[in-house]
């Protein structure tokens, strides 16, 4: 899983409410176990239409946003069943950063250990960005140092966000939940090791 410290791009805005996993990645799309391939289908069916054409009027399909790595939307973002291919999708798209007012625990959980940071606001807070993002606005997101940074009229916006302090170590390492174990693994050979020495049975092989 890649560090994350600081990303510095426009955002996609996405002024939606309870927008599910099957609406982030519909469920035809879930037969592979693969973590790459699945950003051309995100939000596949407001994408495309019947044909498969691109829908020009959808956020994602106008060039403005094609490289985007910020995504801002509404609350509950990531309701519904619990795919891990929902932020699969998300990251190999190119999105690195989601903010909303509020997410689906599942969703939000997932999301850091697929390397995505995702940042609640009040929903007032998240309207103002969502106007910025609209306006093609850069913004900075410092995970460091939690702060979300842009410039508006040469005014210097920044805002502030909460976090877990073991999810933003996870992200700022870049540890999922076998790094997070492997970096433990001296710890588990400790414990191993004294456990032999004082109940040496439990290891010995089995009597055929």
């Amino acid at each position: 899983m890649e560090k994350f410290k600081k990303i510095e791009s426009n955002a996609i805005p996405l002024p939606m409410v309870n927008v599910d996993t099957d609406m982030i990645i519909p469920k035809q799309f879930l037969k592979t176990i693969k973590r790459t391939g699945l950003g051309k289908n995100l939000f596949y069916e407001l994408r495309y239409d019947e044909k498969d054409a691109p829908i020009d009027s959808f956020v994602l399909n106008q060039d403005k946003y094609k490289d985007s790595q910020i995504l801002i939307t509404g609350k509950n973002f990531g309701c519904g069943s619990s795919r891990e291919h929902a932020p699969w999708s998300i990251l190999d798209y190119g999105i690195k950063c989601i903010i909303a007012s509020s997410f689906a625990d599942i969703f939000y959980n997932n999301c850091f250990k697929n390397g995505i940071l995702p940042i609640k606001l009040d929903e007032s807070e998240v309207t103002k960005l969502q106007k910025a993002a609209e306006n093609s606005l850069s913004f900075t997101i410092d995970l460091e140092n939690q702060k979300i940074s842009y410039f508006d009229k040469n005014i210097n916006h920044e805002v502030s966000f909460e976090l877990d302090k073991a999810k933003k170590t996870s992200l700022l390492e870049g540890l999922d939940d076998i790094g997070l174990t492997l970096a433990k693994v001296n710890h588990i050979s400790d414990f191993e090791n004294k456990q032999k020495s004082r109940t040496p049975w439990l290891y010995s092989q089995q009597i055929k």
